[in-house]
């Protein structure tokens, strides 16, 4: 979702390969051994030192880089990349733990929500004083951490919105409405050899 979201808003294409995890496909694996995903593998006109890109965060640094017409990158880059590395670091690491509590008896479901909002009043301060996470303009800031809060709402949702996080619920239901945001949870079927090219998106960013 991450990734997706940078290439909508840097007004790029790529071909769209989805990919079913549970049969991941020897194309895949021959560009990224690893088998995660997002995969960028770089058309040789953008390749510079790599040709590959297995990161999300980076995918999106990286989409940026090359577009950015609404000026996502014009905001404190220490600020924000303090912030994503957070929320890669220590938010998901909670996330995950409460996602699949049943996975990590160590401690309660309620424990681990409860280590995950630490970040949470984070966001919700710095979004008290601003409309978006870094300023008044949506930034890279938050389209890095919004996927990562949206899967937490998600795993309660009820709970979530009752929770005392007035201005970040906002944001993530404003979020959840954006025309942005419905373009990246379009479905697509998973990738065959020998299918036709599929290009994401089919049509630039309105």
């Amino acid at each position: 979702m991450r990734a997706r979201l940078g290439i909508l808003f840097a007004g790029i294409q790529v071909e769209l390969r989805e990919i079913v995890l549970k049969n991941k496909p020897a194309q895949m694996l021959a560009i990224s051994p690893k088998g995660t995903v997002p995969v960028l593998e770089l058309a040789e006109s953008h390749r510079s030192a790599r040709s590959v890109i297995e990161e999300s965060w980076e995918i999106l640094e990286w989409a940026l880089q090359q577009s950015d017409p609404q000026g996502l990158l014009k905001v404190d880059s220490a600020s924000a990349n303090a912030l994503i590395s957070r929320n890669d670091h220590e938010f998901k690491h909670w996330l995950d733990r409460y996602k699949y509590a049943d996975r990590h008896p160590e401690h309660t479901q309620l424990e681990y929500r409860q280590q995950g909002e630490v970040f949470l009043q984070t966001l919700e301060d710095l979004l008290a004083r601003n409309r978006y996470l870094l300023g008044d303009n949506v930034s890279i800031a938050d389209i890095g951490v919004m996927p990562f809060v949206r899967q937490f709402a998600h795993v309660d949702r009820e709970t979530f919105y009752a929770l005392p996080y007035p201005n970040l619920q906002q944001w993530l239901r404003d979020w959840l409405e954006h025309p942005v945001f419905q373009q990246v949870m379009v479905k697509y079927p998973p990738w065959q050899e020998g299918d036709e090219i599929v290009v994401f998106p089919d049509e630039g960013l309105s």
